[in-house]
């Protein structure tokens, strides 16, 4: 006699689990808009609405994958820290308005691609590193040939923080489509970003708004991206 496998009893996600993502996405078009028609009244408080609604997202598209087991508890609290440390990241300014922007700005995002680096490759990998991910350490390299003249005292924060991430978009080399995209558009907009900072007489204005395009762009699919890896998991 036989008997047929059992089911799991844990549900994938839920047919309406990118519904959480529609008010992010309206939130980053607004911003992104008032970025490239400078309104920096609107750009400057969308943009601490970013986050929170991309955490708020995740949550709801994960509702039926979290929770359980105290081994499926972490990926969510590392999902979760990784949002509120790039929250902290992108209203430096405004959060610690005594402290030094920048400086205050690498730490955080820093713990974001610590805690992105643990959950893609702990809870989302799908395979080995290709082999085009060793282009990433080849940025790292380039970066630092072209940015360390202006660096001055920030040299050694930003090659640490280059390092961290590189880490992330390798990682999510290791996964699914979607995440390894949501890497390389967060590596692409901390480029752009750099230039800006660093070397500003050669950027031109657009580059403003492509900062933060490819910034939410990259966020909201490595958030995606692991939702839909743990779904087909289940």
């Amino acid at each position: 006699m036989t008997t047929a496998p059992a089911r799991s009893k844990t549900p994938a996600l839920p047919r309406s689990w990118w519904w959480g993502f529609l008010p992010f996405a309206a939130a980053s078009a607004v911003h992104i808009g008032a970025r490239a028609v400078e309104a920096t009244d609107i750009a400057e408080p969308t943009k601490l609405t970013l986050m929170p609604l991309l955490a708020a997202a995740a949550l709801w598209g994960g509702r039926s994958l979290f929770g359980g087991p105290a081994g499926r508890k972490l990926p969510p609290v590392l999902l979760l820290a990784a949002l509120f440390f790039s929250w902290i990241g992108d209203g430096a300014a405004a959060f610690f308005p005594s402290a030094p922007e920048l400086p205050v700005m690498l730490g955080s995002f820093g713990l974001a691609h610590l805690c992105y680096i643990w959950l893609l490759a702990r809870y989302a990998a799908a395979g080995p590193f290709p082999r085009w991910a060793l282009v990433f350490p080849l940025w790292w390299v380039l970066m630092l040939l072209v940015l360390w003249p202006t660096l001055g005292g920030l040299a050694f924060a930003v090659a640490a923080y280059g390092i961290v991430l590189a880490g992330t978009a390798a990682t999510a080399a290791r996964c699914r489509p979607m995440a390894a995209a949501g890497g390389l558009l967060f590596l692409a907009s901390d480029t752009v970003l750099a230039g800006r900072i660093f070397l500003p007489e050669q950027m031109p204005d657009w580059t403003s708004p492509l900062v933060m395009l490819t910034y939410c762009a990259g966020q909201g699919l490595i958030v995606a991206g692991a939702l839909r890896t743990w779904g087909n998991a289940r």
